[in-house]
């Protein structure tokens, strides 16, 4: 299988792929893991897919040695997971739990064994489900408890890890988590869950310091981000895209970056935010982006496209809505294929960030391409093309001088997609779900064939 010369990226780039500890580890009541807000949401009637749960996931808990032989074959430079929280701190207090702390080091072991770069995620959205009860990321003293338990793995790990990640997403747990109530912990506070993203911010910052007095190195944080596109040229659809970019983009890049929040921000934050902020815009590493699709937006018609939210419906009242982006293939997701979205975004950072920007990773790309074995084959070309597209737009925008050093493919296993349950499958690896098998799809070989092109 031809690899176009276009994808042949400069010496020293890392290739990886991502993970996330409540889409693939299982293990739920084992090794003194206590419980997240994921186990607690997903026990609720009708907030997940088919009634499905991460309970057993793709057992990665049991099966990560054959998941590192897999990537080993794959020929990866890096792997990002994430610690469950509940598994190194069940309360989400107080020293790390033996078992759990025992489970990461036979994976980071593992890992180093086979010469790959352990890349760790403190905290991918699973909150021990203790500190929600006392209130969750509506609080600030949850920043002080993500603090101690960074400092925790910090003592236990950091002289194994190379690269550090304190966050994934804060968007994302502000939005559907808190806001819209679609993922855990299922609160639905409109506007009035801006206080989450302050205080995931501020964590944030702090864990930087606390890996850092504890001897991490290379840290940075992973955050979603895509253009924001205006339906029309009408100055009332303009003006709603600026609304939304802001409210997804720029509120939780600008205080990592700039130090400051998007105007008409700040007054909502609960403080003392300039205090804050200097915490928040600790220097990193590097800077981590997620990234999937644009989203087009225009004034509420009440007929926005529900693809852009993952299929949930934003109420009625606001002054934006995402629209359909026309013209373009979707994935089985719903999920625009925009290649040239990927570059507009990386650009868009190096223009409006210039010298406060880091050198960027990209933490997360892939798609859900439903394919399943035919024959003992997974011939998932869509998810090839996709990945040829993509690649070849990050590769002109390091040509156009974005500091771009790797690439983390999502995902390396068919997972738990969390309130989708099992339908979407993003991985390079599908997974039978009743057998647990593991069957590299068409795309694994392909990307194995990039990969080897370093």
């Amino acid at each position: 299988m031809r690899v176009p010369a276009e994808l042949n990226f400069p010496p020293g780039f890392r290739w990886g792929v991502s993970t996330s500890a409540y889409q693939i580890e299982g293990a739920v009541a084992e090794g003194g893991r206590g419980p997240s807000t994921w186990d607690t949401f997903c026990a609720e009637p009708g907030k997940i897919l088919n009634g499905e749960t991460g309970a057993v996931a793709c057992d990665h808990y049991h099966r990560y040695a054959e998941d590192v032989a897999l990537m080993r074959e794959l020929g990866v430079d890096t792997y990002r997971f994430s610690f469950s929280w509940s598994r190194i701190q069940p309360d989400g207090t107080g020293p790390g739990n033996a078992a759990g702390l025992d489970f990461y080091d036979r994976l980071i072991d593992t890992l180093l064994g086979a010469g790959i770069q352990p890349a760790p995620t403190l905290f991918h959205w699973d909150t021990p489900q203790p500190l929600e009860d006392a209130g969750g990321w509506l609080t600030r003293d949850i920043t002080d408890r993500f603090a101690d338990y960074a400092s925790v793995l910090a003592g236990h790990f950091a002289d194994r890890v190379p690269m550090w990640i304190t966050i994934n997403e804060p968007m994302v747990l502000t939005l559907l988590g808190y806001s819209l109530g679609a993922h855990a912990p299922g609160k639905e506070l409109m506007f009035d869950a801006l206080p989450v993203a302050h205080h995931q911010l501020l964590a944030h910052g702090r864990a930087v310091q606390a890996l850092r007095a504890g001897g991490a190195v290379n840290i940075g944080i992973a955050s979603n981000h895509a253009p924001t596109w205006p339906a029309s040229d009408s100055a009332e659809d303009v003006e709603a895209a600026e609304l939304y970019d802001n409210l997804i983009n720029r509120l939780f890049a600008d205080p990592v970056l700039l130090g400051k929040y998007p105007a008409g921000y700040e007054a909502a934050m609960p403080g003392p935010v300039e205090d804050d902020l200097k915490v928040i815009s600790t220097p990193l590493d590097w800077f981590g982006i997620n990234h999937y699709a644009p989203v087009t937006v225009g004034a509420a018609t009440g007929q926005g496209d529900t693809a852009a939210t993952d299929g949930i419906p934003l109420p009625p009242g606001l002054p934006f809505e995402p629209r359909a982006t026309e013209g373009y293939e979707r994935t089985d997701f719903g999920w625009p294929i925009v290649p040239d979205a990927f570059g507009e975004v990386l650009r868009s950072f190096k223009d409006r960030y210039g010298d406060r920007l880091p050198p960027i990773y990209i933490t997360e790309n892939g798609c859900a391409i439903n394919d399943v074995p035919v024959d003992g084959v997974v011939d998932d070309q869509r998810r090839i093309a996709y990945l040829d597209g993509y690649l070849r737009s990050l590769r002109s925008a390091i040509d156009d001088g974005v500091d771009v050093r790797g690439y983390f493919q999502w995902s390396l296993l068919d997972n738990f997609e969390w309130a989708a349950g099992y339908s979407q499958r993003f991985g390079l690896v599908h997974v039978d779900f009743e057998t647990l098998e593991r069957t590299p799809k068409a795309s694994y070989h392909w990307y194995r064939d990039v990969i080897a092109k370093k």
